[in-house]
């Protein structure tokens, strides 16, 4: 099994993470800002069958850590084999926060020796035809734009980087943190999938399930994929 480091583990896409790694058998360090916050980051409210009830157990660890500075990034991701990036700050504008966290990322799991970070990506930079992404298209909300830049930033950053990455993006539906695993899904390019529109909703829970099996079988490598049903 492999020991796999989740940045923002706290969150919707990372408690997910978390739990369906250590489902797994992987060794998984949750990372989060604080931890008297997250006693149990990787508690899923309706965890698959095959998890226990702690998401892991003894498979979890949890630290703290600062996903923007190289050094702490370098620091928790130290003997692992694999790296999750599931952060999002709504605080800090998105444009230098996913700039900041992805710079710290590339050069701290370089340092840390650990060669492959799987990222969630966002759906609204998937193309709608050629060339022409999701956010470009006329009525585009400008706030949801201005979010979406923060990981098209993300993806400039990587782009220059000798990391093996990839980034899953969800189709650009409801995401529901409620719904129960299925473990159903499948990989496309970089376009909006066209089962997205028979799909209203993709759950959080099997969008762990893809960003996990990326890092136990990648098949894609330097590039941003969209993940939908």
């Amino acid at each position: 099994m492999s020991r796999i480091v989740v940045f923002g583990a706290g969150g919707r896409a990372g408690r997910r993470v978390v739990a369906e790694a250590a489902g797994r058998g992987h060794d998984v360090t949750a990372v989060v800002r604080d931890p008297a916050r997250h006693p149990e980051p990787a508690r899923h409210p309706e965890p698959a069958r095959h998890l226990d009830p702690y998401g892991g157990g003894d498979r979890v660890r949890v630290v703290a850590g600062d996903v923007t500075d190289g050094d702490s990034v370098a620091a928790v991701a130290a003997g692992h084999d694999a790296a999750v990036q599931a952060t999002a700050r709504l605080d800090v504008p998105s444009v230098e926060f996913y700039t900041a966290a992805t710079r710290a990322l590339v050069d701290g799991l370089a340092r840390a020796g650990v060669p492959r970070l799987v990222a969630v990506g966002i759906g609204s930079l998937l193309e709608v035809s050629p060339g022409v992404r999701l956010i470009d298209t006329p009525g585009f909300p400008a706030d949801a734009r201005e979010f979406s830049l923060g990981h098209a930033a993300e993806l400039e950053v990587l782009a220059g980087a000798a990391l093996d990455w990839v980034v899953v993006a969800p189709p650009p539906v409801l995401l529901d943190e409620e719904a129960a695993r299925t473990g159903r899904h499948r990989f496309g390019d970089g376009r909006v999938p066209e089962s997205a529109q028979g799909d209203p909703v993709f759950s959080f829970a099997d969008l762990a399930v893809a960003l996990v099996d990326e890092v136990e079988t990648p098949a894609h490598h330097r590039v941003q994929v969209a993940v939908s049903y």
